[in-house]
């Protein structure tokens, strides 16, 4: 029994999309697990629309703004669980990740920039989209996404600097005086 030529089409582009989405919603949310339901979610998504996503373009576009929105649907939850420094050493260990270079540093910092500000990083850097593609995503205006792009960077910044600061500071063994 063959599939049908759409069903074909939607797992071809989920075989070449899917770990660059699991890395996008980690960098969203900070959890591998919640990241997987998070794409879980949205390719279901994309598939019950699939023939009018693709006929209207990419839907990579689609999936990112599904993607954002099930990131910030789940923020809202007053059970939500807050990302912890042993989320963030998972990165390291866990087999499914398709980043080049993994910066342990860099991800534990921007973890802790406020969650919209850094869905517009990651648009903005991880997926390398311009002002206005990532206002297309978020449904906001372009200005927007330079004030929180600017504030995001900032705060990164700051986050980097604070754990520099923190792991160059000498630790006082027993004893010393």
């Amino acid at each position: 029994m063959s599939d049908h030529p759409r069903e074909t089409d939607f797992r071809t582009w989920v075989v070449e999309h899917r770990a660059r989405l699991r890395t996008t919603a980690f960098l969203l949310c900070g959890d591998w697990y919640l990241a997987d339901d998070l794409v879980q979610d949205a390719l279901g998504r994309l598939y019950s629309r699939w023939g009018r996503v693709v006929a209207g373009g990419d839907p990579r576009a689609y999936v990112r703004r599904i993607l954002c929105n099930l990131h910030t649907d789940y923020r809202r939850r007053p059970a939500r669980r807050e990302v912890s420094e042993a989320d963030v050493a998972t990165l390291r260990s866990h087999p499914h990740t398709s980043m080049e270079e993994r910066d342990d540093e860099l991800i534990a910092a921007l973890l802790t920039v406020p969650s919209g500000q850094r869905t517009v990083l990651v648009l903005r850097f991880f997926e390398d989209l311009s002002v206005e593609q990532t206002a297309a995503v978020l449904r906001t205006s372009p200005g927007n996404v330079k004030s929180q792009t600017s504030r995001g960077l900032e705060a990164l910044r700051t986050a980097l600097r604070t754990r520099r600061t923190e792991t160059a500071r000498p630790t006082r063994t027993e004893g010393a005086s």
